[in-house]
């Protein structure tokens, strides 16, 4: 099957990209912090960036767009793994068919239990994880497990992460009102991609790339992608990654709604030794900044698998989500209770949600469980449309302030009380719209007096 990823091509503009020249590297910058669609030589350009004055200049444009994009929100979210069953053999993966230790499922209970646990840590939106078996954890068991999640408690929003299935299981899918669907290529080099899924279904590589198409075939109209960075050459997946954007944009009228970013971690039964494309803490900081460059108004997530130093720098120049008190083992949740870790990878970043929310909030960052986008039917097109039109801001600004109140009242201690206090009042004055201040002030009193899921 002939595909939309040309390596040969993507080749091709990396090598004709080395001698770009210093004007070249300027204007491209400038193009990309008027928020103007940058080609692919472009592109090109900026993933060839080599001196230290070009990086700085890199990272400052990636700032100024994340700014007068998202402010200084960032959206908190927690992974819910849920099976570790697997008929898949990737090499890097813990779960992985080869490994052997004692496989299990959470049953109803299981996952009320998760779920109490999440929303005693303040969390209202996840991301479901489910292994791919046929037999221990089919459609019909993540669709039990949607449903199981929602009547569990206050759970507002459920993005899925599942292995590549059909059209009409993505439609059952959308009727569970999944907010998006989540896939990572893992690695768009072919070869690559065949050598770390060996004898498994993830193994078919068009399978795995035509998963969006399926799923916007099925009309569910918020789809996130990613790469899993160190499997092959970063530059390369940049490309490929922004191709396949375009083809969605070119056959559905919206590309990705989120783009992730995880980095290959040690886990069981692999070493990282054998991966020979494993990227540097500066290289990773370049692949965020020229994806914010290159897709704007697309969401970029980071995971716990990274440092809170590189979580702190990497927000300031692109990601606008980020998980906060992970487990990414099956029961995890239930088991930090008991002081137990069953963690499918390692983890660098473990500190709680509440710990993380002092922290972006010392930072003058907004931490944001909003759902209101999701709830009010902003998804798909209509979301970018209100995006390109610079009015998104004016209404997950408030949104956000109205759920870091809420979780201030449920879970907050003094110090955080005092913090976001302080920050709540200075962020309410920037606020220029009178109708949706007077609105905020009304609703954060409505929150105090024991309201919740306020928006606007």
């Amino acid at each position: 099957m002939d595909n939309f990823i040309n390596k040969e091509y993507i080749n091709e503009l990396l090598e004709n990209a080395k001698n770009a020249t210093e004007e070249q590297i300027g204007i491209v910058l400038n193009k990309a912090k008027n928020l103007k669609k940058l080609s692919h030589e472009e592109v090109a350009i900026l993933l060839q960036i080599r001196t230290d004055e070009q990086t700085k200049n890199l990272y400052e444009a990636a700032g100024h767009i994340k700014n007068r994009l998202y402010g200084n929100r960032v959206v908190l979210f927690a992974p819910l793994y849920v099976s570790n069953y697997c008929t898949n053999n990737c090499t890097y993966c813990g779960y992985k068919r080869d490994n052997k230790f004692p496989r299990t499922k959470l049953n109803q209970q299981q996952i009320s239990d998760e779920i109490k646990v999440l929303e005693k840590l303040g969390h209202k939106r996840l991301a479901l994880e489910v292994g791919e078996d046929k037999i221990n954890s089919n459609i019909d068991y993540v669709l039990d497990t949607i449903d199981w999640i929602y009547q569990a408690g206050d759970i507002r929003r459920i993005n899925v992460n599942i292995a590549a299935t059909t059209v009409e299981n993505y439609k059952r899918l959308k009727e569970k009102e999944i907010g998006t669907y989540i896939l990572f290529q893992e690695t768009y080099d072919k070869d690559a991609f065949e050598k770390y899924h060996p004898k498994s279904l993830k193994g078919n590589y068009e399978r795995q790339l035509y998963a969006h198409h399926n799923a916007m075939e099925a009309g569910i109209d918020d789809v996130g992608g990613g790469v899993l960075f160190g499997l092959a050459d970063y530059k390369v997946e940049v490309l490929s990654l922004l191709l396949h954007n375009e083809e969605l944009e070119n056959k559905y009228n919206v590309g990705f709604h989120t783009i992730s970013v995880p980095r290959l971690q040690k886990a069981e039964g692999m070493d990282l030794t054998d991966y020979q494309h494993l990227i540097t803490d500066e290289d990773f900081k370049k692949i965020v900044t020229i994806l914010r460059l290159a897709v704007p108004y697309t969401g970029l997530i980071l995971s716990t698998r990274e440092s809170k130093e590189i979580r702190e720098q990497l927000i300031e120049c692109g990601i606008t989500q980020i998980s906060a008190g992970s487990q990414t083992g099956v029961g995890g949740y239930k088991e930090s209770e008991k002081d137990l870790e069953v963690n499918q990878f390692e983890l660098s970043d473990e500190r709680s949600p509440i710990e993380i929310i002092k922290w972006l909030l010392k930072m003058n960052y907004l931490p944001s469980y909003c759902t209101a986008c999701y709830r009010m039917g902003r998804t798909g097109d209509h979301f970018m449309d209100i995006v390109k039109a610079g009015k998104i801001g004016s209404m997950c600004h408030p949104n956000a302030l109205m759920t870091l109140s809420e979780y201030v009242r449920d879970f907050g201690d003094n110090e955080l009380l005092e913090l976001s206090n302080i920050f709540i009042e200075n962020e309410i004055t920037k606020i220029d719209n009178e109708v949706i201040r007077k609105t905020l002030r009304k609703n954060l009193i409505r929150i105090s007096k024991g309201e919740s899921d306020l928006y606007v």
